[in-house]
C-alpha cells in the first residue's frame, strides 16, 4: 500500500469521525453582530465542541465539528475576519450538557448591523435562514431558534414587538411547527437608551407562545455594544437554560 493511499484512507477515517453519527437536534442562530460574534476567540474557546456540528456552505461536506467562528459559513455575513465568538458556542455546549447523548446541529446565519426590517419574511436574510435550515433538517429535527438583534432598532423599541411577532410566526409557518420554541436576548445595558428596548423584550413571552427572553444583567462589553468573551459565554448558557425549559414544557 503506497503512502498516498494510506494518507487518503486516514483522511476518510478522520472525516467519518467528524460527521454526525445520529439524527441531529438542530438550532437556527440568527440576528445581528452579537449573534455573529465580535468577542475575542481566546484559548478558552478555541477547541471544537464535542457532539456539536456546524452546517457549512460546502454541498459535498455539509457538516463539520463546530469550532469558532461559528458564523463563518453565514450566507449573509460581513467579511470573514469580523466573525468571532458569539453566544451559539456556549449555547450548544450547554445544550449537550443538559441533554447527554444528543448531537446538536447549528445553522448560524447572522449579519452585523442589520435591523429587524431586513429580516422581514420577504427579505433575503429571512429566505436564506429558511433555505439553509431546510437543508439541515434533512439530517434531523429543528428544535428551536435563538435570536439576538436590536441594536439597530433600540431607539424604535415601541414598533419592534409586532415585527418580531410576525417574523416568528412566518418562521414557524415555513418550518411547519406552530409551537417552535424561540429565545430572544436583551442588549447590553451600557447605553441608557437601550433600557426601554430591553424592558419591551420582557413582554415577548406574554405576546408569543413558546418564547423566552435572556437577560443581559451583569454582562460586559468591549465597546458598549458587543459582549466580551466571558459575557458571550454566559449569554449562550442563559440561552440554553431558557431553550431547555421551553423544550421541556
Amino acid at each position: 500500500m503506497t503512502r498516498r493511499i494510506i494518507i487518503f484512507l486516514l483522511g476518510l477515517i478522520i472525516m467519518s469521525f467528524s460527521l454526525p453519527q445520529k439524527q441531529l437536534e438542530i438550532y437556527l442562530c440568527i440576528g445581528q453582530s452579537n449573534m455573529a460574534g465580535r468577542a475575542m476567540i481566546d484559548e478558552s474557546v478555541a477547541d471544537s465542541l464535542e457532539h456539536v456540528y456546524l452546517l457549512t456552505d460546502n454541498p459535498d461536506n455539509l457538516w463539520e465539528k463546530a469550532a469558532n467562528p461559528l458564523n463563518k459559513y453565514s450566507s449573509i455575513r460581513k467579511s470573514p475576519e469580523m466573525q468571532k465568538l458569539g453566544p451559539a458556542y456556549s449555547f450548544a455546549g450547554e445544550m449537550v450538557r443538559l441533554q447527554p447523548g444528543t448531537e446538536i446541529g447549528l445553522v448560524v446565519n447572522a449579519k452585523g448591523g442589520t435591523s429587524i426590517n431586513q429580516w422581514h419574511p420577504d427579505s433575503l436574510f429571512f429566505k436564506e435562514a429558511v433555505r439553509r435550515t431546510k437543508i439541515a433538517m434533512q439530517y434531523g429535527q429543528l428544535k428551536g431558534i435563538i435570536w439576538h438583534q436590536g441594536c439597530a432598532d433600540a431607539r424604535k423599541w415601541d414598533s419592534y414587538l409586532p415585527k418580531l411577532e410576525y417574523m416568528i410566526a412566518q418562521f414557524r409557518k415555513e418550518f411547519g411547527d406552530e409551537n417552535l420554541p424561540i429565545v430572544v436576548g436583551q442588549l447590553s445595558y451600557d447605553k441608557d437608551f437601550r433600557k426601554s428596548f430591553n424592558e419591551m423584550l420582557l413582554e415577548v413571552p406574554k405576546q408569543i407562545d413558546y418564547s423566552a427572553v435572556v437577560g443581559a444583567e451583569c454582562l460586559t462589553t468591549i465597546d458598549q455594544t458587543h459582549f466580551d468573551t466571558k459575557s458571550q459565554m454566559i449569554l449562550g448558557q442563559r440561552y440554553a437554560e431558557k431553550m431547555f425549559g421551553l423544550i421541556g414544557n
